[in-house]
């Protein structure tokens, strides 16, 4: 429906649009003199274009000039910047969507009923277990982190039922993570999976799987150093929705 605007009103509109963002900083008192128009009128033509007032409209001038600001860099980046930023964004982007809220509700159970939280990872993935198993430990659990491949064997064979295990692995193949969750299957240990590779040989051991998003660009070819920044957000993900269930609201991100 087009809206049907005096000349006035036209005008004013006409200001608006050429200067969005110097607008968004004044009072009503302080856009009718730099209008030249009654504050009347400038409620009035509001209302028209289908803001309840001056303040609403401001409100969205400003949510505007946040988002511009949030994503400036991409404005200011040349194409080969741009193009890394985006892979980020989308990695994050995509692996958020791929989410099941049931799995996370799942997994918060298992962390809040284990007596003890196992964590596996090897080679660029450590850090990222390492960290779970430290705010696992910050939040009172009995949690333990193992990267070393025959010690991951040997805690595998021992665990009893009532511990959980979380594997960190990107492609979900390194061996000894596989060999150690088939062990855990086997002894009815529940095997939480965070991976990029719903496909993966370790998949058919895990219980709850958290797979992410991986972007087949690497800046890295020759190397194994993919971005591990996918398995990082279940991780976060992960913990902070067990600290919310938990009623625990330290930060510990």
């Amino acid at each position: 429906m087009t809206v049907k605007l005096s000349a006035t009103e036209q005008y004013l509109r006409n200001v608006i649009a050429k200067n969005r963002n110097q607008i968004a900083s004044m009072s009503i008192v302080q856009f009718s003199e730099f209008a030249n128009v009654s504050t009347a009128t400038i409620v009035r033509t509001m209302k028209k274009l289908g803001y309840s007032g001056y303040t609403d409209f401001r409100h969205s001038l400003l949510s505007e000039a946040k988002e511009d600001q949030k994503y400036a860099v991409l404005r200011d980046a040349d194409d080969k910047i741009k193009q890394v930023i985006t892979m980020n964004q989308q990695e994050v982007n995509r692996t958020i969507a791929n989410l099941d809220i049931s799995a996370i509700e799942d997994g918060v159970q298992q962390l809040h009923s284990a007596d003890i939280i196992y964590v596996f990872a090897r080679g660029l993935s450590e850090t990222i277990g390492e960290e779970m198993a430290l705010k696992l430990q910050l939040l009172g659990k009995n949690a333990q982190f193992y990267s070393d491949p025959n010690i991951i064997r040997i805690i595998a064979g021992r665990t009893k039922p009532d511990a959980v295990a979380i594997i960190v692995t990107l492609n979900g193949k390194t061996p000894e993570l596989v060999e150690a969750a088939q062990t855990l299957n086997v002894r009815n240990v529940p095997v939480m999976t965070i991976t990029t590779n719903e496909d993966s040989p370790i998949v058919q051991y895990t219980d709850i799987l958290f797979n992410g998003y991986k972007s087949e660009m690497s800046y890295f070819p020759d190397y194994e150093v993919r971005s591990r920044l996918p398995i990082q957000v279940i991780g976060r993900i992960l913990l902070d929705s067990y600290v919310v269930r938990e009623g625990n609201h330290s930060d510990i991100s």
